[in-house]
């Protein structure tokens, strides 16, 4: 067993990362990392830059080194006839040193052939590894379309609080405009009753926004967390080994929640009879006792009395 381990070790320092092969007259990156000759060249042909598969780096120069000392190494793997294919991982079992073909669904653990046969799975349920896993794939999948149907309802949910907080906002910019509006046919003296309505509603509007603003930041907390649930899920099921994807699977100690937050935006709405409607008249009855001449002077000398634009006799 410690024999194939070495000769696994050695023989993967000779494989081509890109044909999976033994270097044929094998080249060195100034990155350090090693190919064929011939794969290099093909993929820059095709890529139609020069960077290095492994990691990235792009050099201005078509500079291959040749490297004679992995050559030699690949050409003893030839003649000791090891497969290439050999390197791809086998996972054994840590006590019999036997390859994890078994996965107990009792214990919800991987196991080889001589564990089954043994008392601690004595009348247990077992099932080839590839079979467990289809099956927890199947239930990853599930999870992860369920992740998605969250997503989708906290965007649209994040989408039509952020469409509810622009119509508070609009209404109350429509609102101040109104205000200024019809002040500005007033005298200096309305200028404080004009201000008082504009701080009461900035006041109204930042009490009903403050709570929605809230909800929205919990809405969007919430698609953070799922988010990062999904990339997480997608990332192991991009697991090529069917094992390791099995152990991380197992290894998580609960499942995918479906708890979370409430995906409903919050309402609110502004107190439209305050600030809208004939202001003017309003104001003017307000400012009755500021007027001069004032409503007993009025009576007696019967003369009309011109506000802004309205004529009234008191």
């Amino acid at each position: 067993m410690a024999s194939r381990q070495q000769g696994e070790s050695w023989t993967e320092e000779v494989i081509c990362p890109i044909c999976q092969d033994f270097f044929t007259d094998p080249v060195i990156l100034d990155c350090g990392h090693n190919f064929c000759r011939s794969c290099i060249t093909q993929s820059w042909e095709r890529q139609k830059i020069n960077s290095c598969p492994e990691c990235r780096q792009e050099f201005p120069d078509r500079c291959l080194r040749g490297n004679r000392a992995l050559a030699d190494l690949a050409e003893k793997a030839r003649t000791l006839n090891v497969n290439p294919q050999e390197k791809e991982s086998k996972h054994h079992c840590e006590e019999h040193q036997e390859e994890l073909k078994l996965f107990c669904e009792t214990d919800k653990k991987l196991i080889c052939v001589i564990c089954r046969d043994s008392w601690e799975h004595k009348s247990h349920n077992f099932m080839p590894v590839k079979e467990a896993v289809g099956i927890y794939k199947n239930r990853a999948k599930s999870s992860l379309d369920s992740l998605r149907e969250k997503k989708s309802a906290a965007l649209e949910m994040e989408q039509q609080q952020k469409q509810k907080i622009s119509q508070i906002q609009e209404e109350s910019t429509n609102l101040q405009s109104h205000i200024t509006s019809e002040f500005s046919q007033m005298h200096q003296m309305l200028t404080e009753k004009e201000q008082s309505l504009l701080r009461d509603l900035r006041e109204q509007e930042e009490n009903i926004l403050k709570p929605m603003e809230q909800h929205l930041h919990e809405i969007q907390e919430n698609l953070k967390s799922i988010q990062q649930k999904l990339s997480k899920l997608e990332k192991r099921l991009e697991h090529t080994d069917g094992v390791i994807f099995l152990k991380e699977e197992i290894s998580q100690k609960r499942g995918i929640s479906d708890g979370g937050y409430a995906l409903s935006p919050a309402n609110g709405a502004l107190s439209f009879g305050i600030f809208n409607g004939p202001l003017q008249y309003r104001a003017w009855k307000e400012m009755l006792t500021h007027i001069t001449p004032g409503p007993n002077d009025e009576k007696k000398n019967s003369a009309p009395l011109e506000i802004c634009g309205v004529t009234s006799i008191l």
